[in-house]
């Protein structure tokens, strides 16, 4: 993870929407239709940020307020804020508005720098905004030159109507939402907040079981708060990825150590919350690798800026700067297996990419925390316009 190949006075060559070739400047070819100068900047793959929920109906800074005010996540959620906050919101909005407010999202993070992204349900809690949700993922994914991973996340949390009845809401997700998404096709994961007062591991083998039926690996949100079994449970069957891991043990590590899982860490979410960090340090020493993503959700991370990951990275999880550029990268390509097109500068993927403003060094980056140093975004081998 330590290691970022640099290529001083280079070249990077496009062609349609892929990357034709690249190398040191005294290769480059000289019959080209359009150049950009880069001289004194950097040119980096796009980010790529494998955990966001970017589709939702309104902000809850009040709730904000509530937290400074002494509140907890939890107490937040038992008066029914937090995820049935959001969820009560999306169902009083057309499907149509809610594909303005997430192509907004999806053009701010472009500006950002992000190049593809994970965007998970999981603000419906019914049949029908669940689904409402993924058909706006379905027309960003149509619309949009990023390249975008849907995953369905309806056990997110249990509806006021079923806190009393946790069995009935899970039925109501394998048997009612699961086949409705695999019919539209609406979905490339399926996910489950695998934590006390939430979803135990066994619910979540369960979901993720029903969901391979239908052809859906499992991205599963777990050990944000707790240890107890995610970890192991999502090994076990096979998932893609684990996210959040603000807490985690020895054993969990070597159980991960193990396995194909990427371990995806989010570290504005323990930011916003004031919360304690994920071991990153820890994890990478042992021999694991590690993604960075946003986490970009309306209660506990309002921003889907990588740059800023970064520096929570390097800062507050003692990770080198070419460590968190891999994280937020390859890694995070590989955490929604887009690692083949995108997360790295290599001849055949697409030619997503940005370029710096005049900085000094690589570090200048994470370091940097509250400027743009983003110049110029090459999204499929097109110039966004910023």
């Amino acid at each position: 993870m330590r290691a970022l190949p640099v290529i001083k006075n280079a070249f990077l060559l496009v062609e349609g929407e892929r990357i034709l070739d690249f190398g040191k400047m005294e290769d480059a070819p000289t019959d080209i239709e359009q150049e950009i100068d880069a001289t004194g900047k950097f040119v980096f793959p796009s980010w790529c940020d494998s955990h966001t929920h970017l589709v939702f109906a309104k902000s809850r800074e009040s709730e904000f307020e509530d937290r400074i005010n002494g509140l907890t996540y939890a107490e937040i959620s038992a008066k029914g804020g937090g995820i049935l906050n959001s969820a009560k919101k999306l169902g009083e909005i057309t499907e149509d508005e809610l594909l303005i407010h997430a192509r907004a999202r999806l053009y701010e993070i472009a500006k950002f720098g992000t190049g593809c992204v994970e965007i998970k349900s999981g603000y419906g809690l019914t049949v029908e905004s669940e689904l409402k949700i993924l058909r706006v993922i379905k027309r960003l994914k149509a619309e949009s030159r990023l390249g975008i991973k849907a995953t369905f996340l309806g056990a997110h949390s249990y509806p006021m109507e079923f806190r009393e009845n946790k069995r009935g809401y899970i039925d109501l997700v394998i048997n009612e939402m699961l086949p409705r998404v695999a019919e539209e096709n609406l979905a490339d994961y399926i996910d489950a907040f695998c934590e006390k007062g939430f979803f135990s591991p066994a619910d979540t083998e369960e979901i993720i079981q029903a969901g391979k039926k239908y052809g859906l690996k499992a991205k599963i949100h777990t050990n944000q708060f707790n240890c107890m079994g995610g970890i192991q449970m999502s090994v076990a069957n096979n998932a893609v990825s684990v996210d959040h891991l603000e807490v985690l043990n020895d054993a969990e590590m070597e159980c991960l150590l193990d396995s194909d899982t990427m371990p995806t860490l989010l570290p504005s979410a323990p930011f916003f919350l004031n919360d304690h960090y994920p071991p990153a340090r820890k994890m990478i020493d042992k021999g694991l690798p590690v993604a960075l993503a946003s986490d970009y959700n309306p209660g506990t991370t309002p921003s889907g800026k990588i740059p800023f990951v970064l520096s929570l990275a390097c800062i507050k999880m003692k990770m080198t700067p070419q460590e968190a550029i891999n994280a937020a990268t390859i890694n995070g390509a590989y955490a929604m297996e887009m690692n083949h097109d995108f997360g790295s500068i290599e001849k055949g993927k697409y030619a997503s990419f940005f370029i710096t403003k005049n900085i000094p060094s690589v570090a200048y980056l994470p370091y940097a925390f509250g400027s743009d140093l983003i110049e110029t975004i090459v999204l499929k081998g097109e110039v966004f316009d910023k």
